[in-house]
């Protein structure tokens, strides 16, 4: 039997979080590793409890979840320690908080309304690491919000991907999912999934909500 997901939740509604602890703590492969009530303490949380996934909201006191967020990714890559993922939560499907949210780190967003099943989903989606939530929802928040948003220069590791390989991850930018590349380029899923997990090994991506963010900053989405 496999260990379970740690889920560490950092919100100020108290109504809430006890919703969700009681929700993750009805799962068997779930387990709850603490809560927060504004960012600073996630923050704290998340040095002292090292969970697997962190459900991080957007507006808080005292420190919000944007700065939570790059925080938390920022200690541990500092300290040479895989971070946690985080999932931001929103209430608005187009959040440009969200969007900083996902530049900072983020692996993805849910909006707070979401059926509790979505939610136990996308914990687990996350924490897999071979999927990603809401890539097409992703995608189209960075357009929306990408107005003062300079285009970087083609990084060098990117010269490393095969013809191929760029092609998959120009679809995979897209948002496409790995059935959905493999029907386009006449592939089985799991020459996509090796594929993805080549490509995210060489850039330095931790998984699919990572690269649309790495394309998009660098204008890759058509780089095939």
């Amino acid at each position: 039997m496999s260990e379970p997901i740690r889920v560490a939740l950092v919100d100020d509604q108290a109504l809430f979080r006890a919703g969700v602890r009681m929700l993750v703590g009805s799962q068997p492969d779930l387990e709850f590793a603490g809560e927060a009530a504004d960012g600073r303490e996630g923050v704290e949380l998340a040095r002292a409890a090292r969970p697997d996934v962190v459900l991080m909201d957007i507006r808080m006191p005292v420190m919000d979840g944007i700065a939570a967020t790059s925080t938390i990714v920022a200690e541990a890559e500092r300290e040479g320690r895989t971070p946690p993922r985080i999932v931001v939560l929103t209430t608005f499907d187009l959040d440009e908080a969200a969007a900083r949210a996902i530049r900072g780190g983020a692996s993805g967003f849910v909006l707070k309304d979401a059926e509790p099943e979505f939610l136990l989903a996308a914990i687990r989606t996350v924490h897999a690491g071979n999927a990603v939530i809401a890539a097409g929802a992703t995608r189209e928040l960075f357009e929306h919000f990408s107005n003062d948003r300079r285009v970087k220069p083609e990084p060098a590791e990117f010269g490393t991907l095969t013809s191929r390989e760029r092609e998959i991850f120009v679809l995979a930018a897209r948002g496409l999912s790995n059935a959905e590349i493999a029907g386009s380029e006449f592939l089985s899923e799991a020459t996509v999934k090796t594929h993805i997990s080549r490509i995210l090994a060489k850039l330095g991506l931790r998984d699919r909500v990572q690269m649309v963010v790495y394309a998009f900053e660098h204008g890759l989405t058509d780089a095939a």
